[in-house]
C-alpha cells in the first residue's frame, strides 16, 4: 500500500512538473491592471475596517491609548473614516455630502451609530470603485479646484483608509483583540479581501 501511495504521489508530481515545463518552465501570474489593483484595494480595506468596528466592544469605543489629549477615541477613528468617505465618494460621483455641515467624530456616540455611518460610507464608496476599468482609470476627475486621475483619487481614499486601518489597530492589540487583516492572513486571505 506504501509502495502504491508512493507512486501515484510520483507521478502526480512528475504531472505538475511537466505542466509547469509546458508553460515555459515557469509558474504563470497574473496581470493586474489598474482597475483590479484599486478594487481589491479596495475590498480588502472595506472588509478589514468594518470587521475592525464590529471587534471592538461597544464599551471600548470611548478608548484611546495614552494621554495624548488630541488623540481619538477608537469610535471617533472609525468615525473619521465614515465622514471622509462620504465627503470624498460624493465629491468624485458630482453628488451632494449627504453629511455636510456635520461632525461625525462628535456627534455619534455608539457603535451602533458609527458603524452605521461607515456602512452607510462605504455603500457611497461602492460603485465608483466597481465601476473603474482599466480605461476610465486615467481620466481626469474634479477633486475640490483640482482635476486628478481618477486612479489618484480613488488611491486617495485607500490611503487614507489605511492609514486609519493602521491606527485601528493599535487600539485593538492595546485591547488584546487581533486585528482583522492578521486573522485574514492566516486564512490565506492577504490582498484578496
Amino acid at each position: 500500500m506504501k509502495r502504491f501511495t508512493f507512486a501515484v504521489s510520483a507521478v502526480a508530481l512528475m504531472l505538475a512538473a511537466g505542466f509547469a515545463f509546458a508553460q515555459g518552465g515557469q509558474m504563470q501570474g497574473q496581470k493586474i491592471g489598474l482597475a483590479t489593483s484599486l478594487q481589491r484595494g479596495y475590498a480588502t480595506f472595506k472588509t478589514n475596517f468594518t470587521a475592525a468596528a464590529a471587534k471592538m466592544p461597544d464599551a471600548d469605543y470611548n478608548f484611546k491609548p495614552g494621554s495624548t489629549p488630541e488623540a481619538r477615541t477608537f469610535g471617533a477613528a472609525i468615525a473619521h473614516i465614515a465622514q471622509s468617505q462620504f465627503g470624498q465618494c460624493s465629491s468624485l460621483k458630482g453628488v451632494p455630502n449627504p453629511m455636510q455641515g456635520k461632525n461625525l467624530e462628535n456627534e455619534l456616540k455608539t457603535k451602533a451609530e458609527i458603524t452605521k455611518a461607515l456602512a452607510d460610507s462605504f455603500a457611497l464608496c461602492d460603485d465608483l470603485f466597481a465601476g473603474v476599468t482599466d480605461a476610465n482609470a486615467t481620466e481626469m476627475v474634479k477633486q475640490g479646484m483640482n482635476e486628478v486621475t481618477r486612479a489618484a483619487a480613488l488611491y486617495g481614499v485607500l490611503v487614507h483608509g489605511n492609514e486609519m486601518a493602521g491606527t485601528a489597530y493599535v487600539y485593538l492589540r492595546s485591547k488584546n483583540i487581533v486585528p482583522p487583516s492578521t486573522e485574514n492572513m492566516g486564512r490565506g486571505m492577504r490582498g484578496r479581501g
